[in-house]
């Protein structure tokens, strides 16, 4: 990113900005921790005092949504880049495509950190337990062959839970209307 000097009203003081844009990337999800949300939202604060434009990835929900919106909402730009297969998906929440392993030759460990990040992204919500286990791990490319061959994923279809929970409130709302009849 070409570093620009920007002067810069706020709050009464006469500043100089070394950024007039910012790339965000951030969770198409918000996470179990409020924390999370939270501090997107303060990003968005801070860009929106500072008079600093966002650019991220396109997104209206999870921490983009947040961000793009508190940043859009305070009057700064806000450009979303995103490749338009995906445009529809990411708006909506759906999941696409079909789900394949990954396969990791752990060789003395050198993924463990990488593994380490996978655990911590579904512990915090930001990662569905079904999909963390498209990674497949082995210590030896003939056990990382064979395991790649029999992996079967867990789900056919893994849908946000975010769509989950709206699915389910329909389907009782439905319910609850063939009651009443």
């Amino acid at each position: 990113m070409e570093e620009v000097e920007v002067t810069s009203l706020t709050k009464g003081n006469n500043k100089k900005r070394k950024f007039k844009r910012i790339c965000v990337y951030c969770g198409s999800r918000v996470g179990y921790k409020s924390a999370f949300s939270d501090a997107a939202l303060e990003l968005g604060k801070q860009m929106v005092e500072r008079k600093i434009d966002l650019v991220y990835g396109g997104g209206s929900i999870g921490l983009m949504g947040l961000v793009s919106r508190t940043v859009f909402n305070g009057g700064c730009h806000v450009l979303g880049v995103i490749p338009t297969a995906l445009l529809p998906h990411e708006i909506s929440g759906d999941t696409i495509g079909e789900l394949k392993a990954v396969g990791l030759l752990n060789v003395d460990g050198y993924y463990n950190n990488l593994l380490a990040l996978f655990d911590k992204g579904v512990d915090e919500g930001f990662i569905d337990h079904s999909a963390r286990h498209i990674v497949v791990i082995a210590n030896t490319a003939e056990d990382l062959i064979n395991k790649m061959e029999e992996y079967a994923p867990i789900h056919e279809k893994v849908a946000p839970r975010e769509r989950w929970e709206v699915d389910q409130l329909l389907e009782s709302t439905q319910s609850e209307d063939n009651a009443l009849i």
